[in-house]
């Protein structure tokens, strides 16, 4: 349903894409995942035909992204980064416009949307500006499915919304991709990672790994290790200690604990609880642990470096 071939896009002499190739196919949930500035908008402004891309090809359902672009805008649901809804209109006005633009009425495609809009719908009369963050998201959800789109494109939907609208909005496209429509959705939260098919990992316009999220932190083949400790002084002295500390490669702090990984196979957790002892450090905790998307991605990013 979306083909992207050796895209590449500049803005003046900032190159957004180096190359960008990938597959999504019919009824996938397909994730982008990266940081800020990774390329992830630039890349699906492209596919929804905001952006020109400077070489390379696109297609949606086919159809050209260049040549095939007034096409392309009625089988295509967008989301954008940003709310971009009419603040000054009702939520039922904002839906009823929507479906008027594409020569559609919100009763007939309504069931797309029934367990989406049934939970803003006793606020149809309130105005869009005043809705909460998870309820604009939503709403603009709603908006872009009510023409009954092919494919959905999603820009970081779930940015700066609560852990529950979070949850709740995962589990509305889990239902829709069951509806046989394809989504491609953006993210900096690598734990969405785990809730798609596949996803692609953006760094600096170029992709760092395609596959599974099963099969991308399977594929990390480097002795992980966690260190807890009982205070934030502590967890930043103990990283430069152990940044300092022979046969270790990597050090990250990851929230309230600390990840490092070596390949010495001498290197144990008795060994990095030992070093750190030696060194003043009381109370640490040290175990061997399974690798994640964000881990995967932080030794991705390094050998990137080097």
């Amino acid at each position: 349903m979306i083909e992207v071939g050796n895209i590449e896009k500049s803005y003046g002499k900032q190159k957004a894409l180096k190359g960008i190739s990938l597959e999504v196919q019919k009824g996938e949930l397909f994730g982008l995942i990266g940081p800020d500035g990774a390329g992830k908008t630039t890349l699906m402004r492209i596919l929804v035909t905001l952006l020109l891309p400077d070489r390379g090809y696109a297609k949606m359902d086919g159809l050209d992204v260049v040549s095939d672009f007034r096409k392309i805008r009625t089988l295509v649901g967008y989301m954008p980064g940003r709310f971009s809804l009419y603040q000054d209109l009702t939520v039922e006005e904002n839906l009823q416009f929507f479906a008027t633009v594409f020569g559609g009425t919100i009763e007939a495609n309504y069931h797309l949307i029934r367990d989406i809009y049934s939970q803003i719908e006793p606020f149809k009369n309130r105005l869009a500006g005043k809705l909460s963050g998870g309820m604009k998201q939503k709403l603009a959800l709603s908006c872009s499915l009510i023409h009954a789109p092919k494919i959905l494109i999603l820009d970081e939907p779930t940015t700066g919304v609560d852990a529950v609208s979070r949850k709740e909005f995962w589990e509305m496209l889990n239902k829709l991709r069951h509806k046989g429509i394809t989504i491609l959705v953006s993210t900096p939260y690598m734990d969405e990672a785990n809730l798609c098919d596949r996803v692609a990992l953006l760094q600096n316009g170029t992709i760092l790994s395609i596959d599974t999220p099963k099969n991308i932190t399977a594929g990390f083949s480097k002795n992980l290790f966690g260190v807890k400790v009982e205070t934030t002084t502590q967890r930043f002295e103990c990283v430069g200690l152990l940044k300092e500390m022979q046969g270790i490669d990597s050090v990250f702090s990851f929230g309230e604990s600390i990840h490092i990984t070596s390949n010495q196979p001498a290197i144990q957790e008795i060994q990095v609880t030992e070093y750190l002892n030696g060194r003043g450090q009381q109370g640490i905790t040290v175990e061997r642990i399974s690798a994640s998307i964000e881990d995967v991605f932080m030794e991705l990013m390094q050998n990137e470096g080097n």
